[in-house]
């Protein structure tokens, strides 16, 4: 609810501050005192519509500023409160803070420049909307926002009833996003089957390129080794030739090698210290035979006729022709022949996939319709019931024979929702003799205020809404119908915080809290906002009852306060 409210130069306002009661404030003043800005400040705080000729002539810029404190079974870290009221659509605070409360300011300047504020950091106005905006309800005769948009019919009456509905909401819900995804499932494999006829001849030209040559892994980097081999296989021979020639021919490495370690070995029967540097040469004649090995090893296959190098280069070729098409490397010839595989996999495929998810959605479709049956039954079981307590209130507001009624009506498959498959609309009949039509089409401004206080009152705790705002609710009502429309404000003060700005004596002396306008006289006159209580208060409520402060009105103020006051004691 809304703790407190500062406001600067906005309109006529140059510095007003207010404290609203937790239960019912009322403001009063005579009209043109400036009344309406404060409804206008509470607007701009909800993420209504900044207006640079609200600002006050001479000032750069107007700001409103305001304490709102959330009780902490409505605050929104609540998990469990926030899945069930999420269930039934009802709106909740969109403020990311742990704080039970948050401070909101906001700044309209004179160049129309919109700055807002969310306990001191950077917020946008649509920020402001979800959060403050959700938790009040502006309630002019023009601006009866939420009950004059049909969208939020089914929102109220789910919120009335939300025990009655629950399971059937939280089935059509599961349902629906069942049947929701087997849609997009059942989309996205259509779409993957529906490649065009050149990207699927293209897919397959490519396995056909591909394994006509059949390449092997590695098979390239080998044949590109063999055949620089190949290619220099005459000067390769020649040197190859020569050095096992060094190495173990007539007189070679090994015959010299061999000569020296026996030369050592009978030296080191007579000096033993020649024994270490014999060993070691024989090692190393070993190590040289090694060698010589694999010289006459490789110089036995570097011979090459004419029809291998032929082949070879003819299978180089190959290669390096998918390469040119399909690379640059052989891994992106592989890789392009597995995503063409996979490619024409799909397409074989897709008439079995696609019957699959046919037959998912037709089941997921067929359990929604359940759901959609069940829940809409239910609806229409609590619309009447809820038409009827409504009805009810508006009796006492004096709406002699009008009635509201309910309408619940299924729609076509094609327009369902999350929140339902119906469409729930207040219809509203005048006189017991006519018709009914529907709610958002009536022209008297003072049935719709009459009617939303009913409405307002049968929602009670249910309505997520903290913070009703009325202005001009009472307009055109007087007599008997002044008392009764401020007793149903009183009702509701019980379960909302109420703001109204009344002309009737009959609502004032309710107030939890009073305040009255005024504008000064002069050639800048300024609207001021004070707290009445004791006689200034019994002084303005004569001036309401009769447009003077005599003893005569003085006293009729004075009963009607203590009578309020007792009111408000028992």
């Amino acid at each position: 609810m809304l703790d407190e409210l500062h406001v600067k130069d906005l309109a006529l306002i140059r510095d007003v501050s207010l404290v609203p009661a937790k239960g019912l404030t009322v403001i009063t003043g005579e009209t043109g005192a400036g009344k309406s800005a404060i409804v206008s400040a509470l607007a701009l705080l909800a993420g209504g519509r900044a207006d640079a000729g609200a600002v006050r002539e001479g000032a750069a810029a107007l700001h409103v500023e305001g304490r709102f404190v959330f009780e902490d079974a409505e605050h929104a870290s609540d998990e469990n409160s926030e899945d069930e009221e999420a269930a039934a659509g009802v709106l909740q605070p969109a403020f990311d803070i742990d704080q039970n409360e948050v401070v909101v300011s906001r700044q309209v300047g004179a160049d129309g420049r919109s700055r807002v504020h969310l306990n001191g950091a950077i917020a946008s106005v649509g920020q402001l909307a979800e959060g403050t905006g959700a938790t009040i309800d502006l309630c002019g005769q023009h601006e009866h926002q939420r009950l004059m948009q049909v969208a939020h019919h089914r929102e109220m009456l789910d919120a009335w009833a939300f025990d009655d509905l629950l399971a059937e909401l939280e089935a059509y819900a599961s349902a629906y996003v069942a049947a929701e995804d087997a849609a997009a499932a059942f989309e996205a494999t259509r779409n993957a089957g529906a490649l065009s006829a050149e990207t699927v001849q293209q897919a397959r030209f490519t396995i056909e390129r591909i394994d006509e040559v059949s390449p092997k892994v590695d098979e390239y980097e080998q044949l590109r080794i063999t055949l620089a081999r190949a290619g220099n296989a005459e000067a390769l021979a020649q040197q190859v030739g020569t050095a096992s020639e060094a190495l173990s021919g007539d007189g070679g490495a090994i015959d010299t090698l061999g000569t020296a370690v026996s030369a050592l070995e009978d030296a080191a029967r007579t000096d033993e210290s020649l024994g270490d540097a014999a060993r070691s040469l024989r090692e190393a004649s070993y190590l040289v035979e090694d060698v010589a090995r694999d010289v006459r090893t490789y110089r036995d296959g570097i011979d090459y006729d004419a029809a291998d190098l032929a082949s070879m280069q003819e299978r180089m070729g190959q290669l390096q022709g998918l390469m040119r098409s399909f690379g640059p490397t052989m891994d992106e010839v592989f890789a392009a022949r597995e995503q063409a595989q996979t490619t024409v996999a799909a397409v074989d495929d897709f008439e079995r996939q696609l019957a699959h998810a046919d037959a998912e959605l037709q089941a997921a479709e067929a359990e929604l319709a359940l759901a959609a049956e069940a829940l809409h039954k239910a609806r229409a079981t609590v619309a009447p019931r809820f038409a009827e307590e409504v009805t009810a209130q508006m009796q006492r507001l004096e709406l002699s024979g009008a009635a509201l009624e309910c309408t619940v009506e299924l729609r076509p498959r094609e327009l369902w929702s999350l929140t339902g498959p119906d469409h729930v609309e207040f219809q509203f009949k005048p006189a017991a003799g006519m018709g009914a039509r529907p709610l958002v089409r009536i022209a008297s401004g003072g049935e719709i205020s009459r009617v939303m206080l009913a409405i307002k009152v049968v929602l009670g705790a249910a309505d997520s809404v903290a913070t009703l705002v009325f202005d001009e609710v009472d307009a055109g009502v007087g007599g008997s119908a002044a008392r009764a429309l401020a007793d149903v404000l009183a009702d509701l003060a019980r379960t909302h915080q109420v703001i109204v700005i009344t002309h009737l004596a009959q609502v004032a002396v309710l107030g939890d809290v009073h305040y009255v306008v005024r504008k000064t006289a002069g050639d800048v006159p300024e609207t001021t906002a004070e707290a009445l209580n004791g006689q200034a208060r019994v002084a303005e409520v004569a001036r309401m009852l009769s447009g003077d402060t005599g003893g005569v009105s003085r006293a009729h103020a004075a009963q009607m306060l203590e009578e309020a006051h007792h009111l408000h004691a028992h």
